[in-house]
């Protein structure tokens, strides 16, 4: 493909979300930056939210592993769709009740401070490695579509990848984020339907054919109910379901975009409607997948070894020079759209739960503004150290860290949430600092002791069930009075 036509295509694109930012950062103060000063639209919400957790890990690896586990994912992707409402239901209300700008705050009133700053510290260490997978994702395909062409190395490529990010979101967060993300939205959807689109007319496939083929594929398969296998049913469902209420409820950056809307009940048909929305665009990622290995078996295409390299082989090499660009906008798009959050979440939580900024002083938001550098060089690093050490698929190098890392933000938020006890807030950072380390002893034994069994992405449930009980044997005698216990509202 012309790099003349790909510096065109990416001008354009950074050319359309700085007139965002533009448009967007006027009049705005640090409340602004970190809760939109909570005038969002809850369709606006949850159509940005497409976007951000897609993200460049499913685009590029989810067609992929279709042809590794078939269409199994959509187990998973079923007990998200029920985190979403547990979500929903449980963690909005609550949120709103405290009026939190950082959500881990509800653990500072709940157990204590060294609680309070564990959870956000798993969350500062668990979205700066997640962030940078993703960034490390388009980054490559720049550097293979473009920079390469220009002799430009890797490491420049990450700094220029991340430099517009930080120039895009450094004066109004989160308000920007959420109209940048709906572009982004626009050209991810885009981009997926119209490729179908494409390969579709080079199968000459018609729409009813074309879904005949998906439906009739061995790799359509969806339900494994093998109990020792990492793609049964219920492991999947289960994790699946976990991994939203932690990685999406227990996290401040989904969460931050949900807290921008005016009330409770706003945020709430924002998750719901989001919840439908985020099924049916995965379920054209499988059947994509499905696609991408009927056309490769057809042209005689080799396979390669590595999944996430599969997508991007066959958009920029064999399906025609507008496939190539629709592919490069949605793999930009959606990696940007979870990675400026994810910078924007990682800066307001920091600057609330560690510097204890008082957002409404104007000199803060020079201290802020320090914060958003230092985590964006931060991600740099984390991306060129991945660039050296990566050897299996992005996704599952994902949700294995993700495992290890959210498990003790599930623990803590679901002994708060599910009963009423104290705990010795001073040990709460040890038990944080065990439960991953026991986790991974499991995992790495799981076979020998447990029968053969091996687990998948359900290790974040074992993970938050470890801290949970580390939380009981921390318990005091004594319960918390009613009037000081920062329970669940009704709504």
């Amino acid at each position: 493909m012309s790099t003349t036509i790909l510096f065109i295509v990416l001008v354009c694109f950074f050319g359309l979300l700085f007139g965002i930012s533009y448009l967007t950062s006027k009049n705005v103060n640090n409340e602004t930056f970190f809760t939109g000063n909570r005038k969002s639209k809850w369709y606006m919400v949850a159509f940005a939210m497409i976007g951000t957790t897609i993200s460049g890990v499913t685009f590029i690896s989810v067609p992929g592993e279709v042809g590794r586990s078939g269409w199994t994912y959509l187990q998973f992707l079923l007990g998200n769709f029920a985190g979403y409402w547990v979500v929903a239901l449980v963690l909005i209300p609550l949120y709103y009740k405290l009026q939190l700008i950082s959500i881990y705050t509800y653990l500072d009133q709940r157990f204590g401070v060294r609680s309070y700053k564990t959870g956000s510290f798993f969350f500062l260490v668990s979205r700066t490695i997640g962030a940078a997978f993703r960034m490390y994702l388009v980054a490559g395909v720049l550097q293979l579509a473009f920079f390469d062409a220009l002799g430009i190395p890797f490491a420049l490529t990450v700094a220029i990848a991340i430099f517009m990010i930080l120039a895009y979101t450094f004066r109004a967060g989160i308000k920007t984020i959420i109209w940048t993300d709906s572009l982004q939205t626009t050209f991810l959807l885009a981009s997926l339907v119209l490729t179908i689109f494409i390969i579709s007319k080079q199968l000459d496939l018609s729409a009813f054919k074309m879904v005949k083929v998906i439906d009739e594929h061995p790799f359509s398969k969806i339900f494994d109910w093998d109990w020792r296998s990492k793609t049964n049913f219920f492991k999947q469902f289960l994790s699946g379901l976990g991994i939203v209420i932690v990685m999406n409820g227990l996290d401040q950056d989904i969460m931050q975009k949900s807290l921008t809307c005016k009330n409770k009940h706003d945020a709430q048909k924002n998750l719901f409607w989001f919840s439908l929305a985020f099924i049916v665009v995965n379920v054209l990622f499988l059947s994509l997948g499905v696609l991408l290995y009927v056309f490769a078996q057809q042209q005689g295409i080799a396979i390669p070894e590595k999944t996430d390299d599969f997508f991007p082989l066959l958009a920029l090499n064999y399906f025609g020079t507008f496939a190539g660009i629709l592919f490069l906008l949605g793999i930009v798009s959606v990696t940007y759209s979870s990675s400026d959050s994810a910078l924007t979440a990682l800066t307001t939580s920091f600057c609330i739960d560690f510097l204890n900024l008082d957002t409404k002083k104007p000199e803060s938001k020079f201290t802020r503004i320090k914060v958003h550098v230092g985590f964006s060089i931060l991600m740099f690093l984390v991306i060129v150290l991945f660039r050296i050490i990566n050897d299996e698929s992005v996704v599952t190098a994902v949700f294995k860290v993700a495992g290890y890392t959210y498990g003790p933000l599930l623990g803590l938020f679901a002994f708060g949430i599910l009963t009423k006890k104290k705990v010795n807030d001073r040990y709460v950072p040890l038990v944080g600092l065990l439960s991953p380390v026991i986790t991974y002893i499991i995992n790495a034994n799981s076979e020998a002791w447990l029968g053969g069994y091996k687990f998948g992405f359900e290790l974040l449930l074992l993970n938050g069930l470890i801290m949970f009980v580390g939380l009981l044997l921390l318990t005091k005698k004594q319960d918390i009075p009613n009037e000081d216990n920062a329970t669940l509202p009704r709504s």
